[in-house]
């Protein structure tokens, strides 16, 4: 473990490794090519990859007729090549490095070629273009990974025992943001084979994408039974990350990165352990763990876009903003589009807020193109900074396809409230505190409507919570929060803090940061809103802890979790 969350935080002047340039990274084989060959630039690759290994073979051959018998019997194995580290990392359901995945992509493209009828090579391949597009944001990898998945189908259908190509098809699924679909082939795979592990990963991310985490705490759990090990550890952390039990999720998460090894694995644990000290509100030491991931692999980009938000918060902007970029470079996700927007527009750069906007909005246009249901993030970008009445119309489309994750329900709950109809917007508000695991942003949304329904005693605790549990969780909203949460200390001095004030004078609510117009040119298609799902009853006193029959107390060993560690 390269950096414990008790260490202390790396000196504003200490210098990370450089990052590699973008032409530096590994390249895919082109996802235009046939299905049957390579692209040329592979197949040269690999014709002299095979001359090498020619090559290669004559040397190894004289040099074993030159060592003795005694020295040949303690010579270690030869070390494994690319393929077959990417092939490992797979059977255990970690991360393969890029490089490796790269390999193994044109190492299955090759076979196919010359193996038509290989179902499981066909599978194997289709899964790793889905790989591919999630770490590269190339979306159109992901029509090639659904070819390849439907050619392994009509070699020999999923009936018949190949159940990996259902596997992959619900990764597709995921990737692309259809959970519904995502279940659908995971359960399909758990009904035949119901101690194959591969298929409860996706399944974990399809239920918590439903909003369904009953399911995914049993997925989570029989995951880990049935392959115990850093993977394992890693899912069961996120498992309480999400619902707001981050003693048992530090102790799962450092847990699992004492054991990793290879240097993907290792660098997403070491990433999720910033992720835990950047929600605690701790930005020293979430810089100190994205700094130990990125010394583990240099090319993390999400570590890169962790420590730019960290480093925002401590005032270090320019290293933020340097960050940020490096982390687009690597993996231009919109995620991390509409972060650096965000940060540009509190620091007064509205022309830079405006063309990272611009960019968002083109991203989100390429997905929409190749399948991929953006519309959160969408939704989340039209609510804060473009029209409220279209995120209402897409988040109410998103609620009716039964994507009701805490996320959905925060963001529909806001842009309700950003649309003017703040009555309805409690109700998403209220579950999304209840469900998410206890994020400052979805406490200072359901302060602020509170705020704007003039019910001051919970707006009150709802806004001071956010900004206890990370003062700095938005670069805009944070700083409105505390504006808001001040307002309100004013004017209910000298009361009890749970009595609502007299009418007059009335705070002015808090709508949300404005943002710098023009908008990026909005996709989303006119579509007619399903009529949400009615939640549960709102509640008014702010986030419930979670319900002890369903969740182990904070700190409670889950499965595969270790003793909690200290802090």
């Amino acid at each position: 473990m390269d950096v414990m969350p008790q260490q202390p935080p790396e000196s504003p002047d200490s210098t990370e490794p450089p990052l590699e340039p973008p032409g530096t990274r590994p390249v895919p084989p082109d996802p235009a090519a046939s299905d049957e060959l390579p692209p040329l630039s592979l197949r040269k690759t690999l014709r002299r990859a095979a001359m090498g290994m020619v090559a290669g073979a004559v040397l190894v051959a004289g040099a074993v007729v030159a060592v003795p018998e005694d020295e040949k019997k303690s010579a270690p194995p030869p070390a494994p090549g690319p393929v077959s580290r990417a092939l490992e990392a797979t059977g255990l359901g970690r991360p393969a490095s890029l490089s490796d995945l790269t390999a193994l992509m044109g190492d299955r493209q090759q076979w196919v070629g010359t193996h038509p009828s290989d179902a499981g090579a066909w599978a194997l391949l289709g899964t790793s273009y889905v790989e591919w597009g999630q770490r590269s944001a190339d979306e159109s990898y992901y029509g090639r990974a659904e070819q390849a998945l439907q050619r392994s189908l009509n070699v020999r259908p999923g009936e018949n025992g190949n159940t990996a190509a259902w596997v992959g098809l619900a990764t597709l699924a995921n990737a692309r943001g259809d959970f519904g679909a995502a279940k659908k082939w995971g359960e399909k795979v758990r009904a035949r084979e119901p101690k194959q592990w591969t298929a409860y990963p996706p399944l974990i991310d399809a239920y918590n994408g439903l909003g369904d985490y009953k399911a995914s705490r049993t997925a989570v759990e029989r995951f880990a039974a049935l392959r115990p090990g850093d993977a394992a550890l890693l899912r069961t952390a996120r498992m309480y990350r999400d619902r707001g039990q981050r003693e048992a999720a530090l102790a799962n998460a450092q847990a699992a990165a004492d054991r990793a090894t290879a240097p993907a694995q290792k660098a997403e644990c070491l990433y999720l352990l910033g992720e835990l000290a950047w929600e605690r509100g701790e930005p020293e030491g979430a810089v100190a763990q994205y700094g130990a991931a990125l010394r583990t692999d240099r090319a993390h980009p999400g570590s890169l876009a962790g420590r730019a938000r960290a480093l925002a918060a401590l005032g270090r902007t320019d290293e933020a903003l340097r960050d940020y970029r490096a982390a687009l470079a690597l993996l231009p996700r919109p995620e991390y589009m509409l972060e650096l927007g965000e940060l540009y527009e509190s620091l007064g750069r509205d022309d830079d807020a405006r063309s990272q906007y611009g960019q968002l909005g083109e991203a989100l246009a390429r997905g929409d193109a190749q399948g991929v249901d953006n519309a959160l993030l969408r939704g989340r970008f039209e609510a804060a900074h473009g029209d409220a009445a279209v995120a209402v119309e897409l988040l109410r489309t998103e609620w009716g396809r039964s994507h009701r994750s805490a996320a959905v329900a925060d963001a529909l709950g806001w842009a309700l409230h950003r649309s003017g109809d703040s009555s309805a917007a409690l109700q998403y508000a209220t579950q999304a505190v209840d469900t998410g695991g206890q994020n400052a942003s979805y406490m200072s949304h359901l302060g602020a409507i509170q705020q704007a329904l003039k019910d001051y005693g919970p707006a009150r605790r709802n806004l001071a919570a956010a900004l206890r549990t990370n003062p700095h969780f938005s670069p805009l909203e944070a700083p409105a929060s505390q504006e808001a949460l001040d307002s309100l200390a004013r004017l209910t001095a000298g009361g009890p803090q749970d009595m609502r004030p007299a009418p007059e004078p009335e705070p002015a609510a808090w709508a949300g940061p404005k943002a710098p117009a023009p908008t990026p040119q909005r996709q989303a298609s006119a579509r007619t809103p399903a009529p949400p799902a009615e939640p549960s009853a709102p509640g008014t006193a702010g986030p419930r802890p979670p319900d002890p029959d369903l969740w182990p107390a904070a700190g409670a060993p889950g499965p595969g979790t270790h003793a909690p560690g200290s802090r």
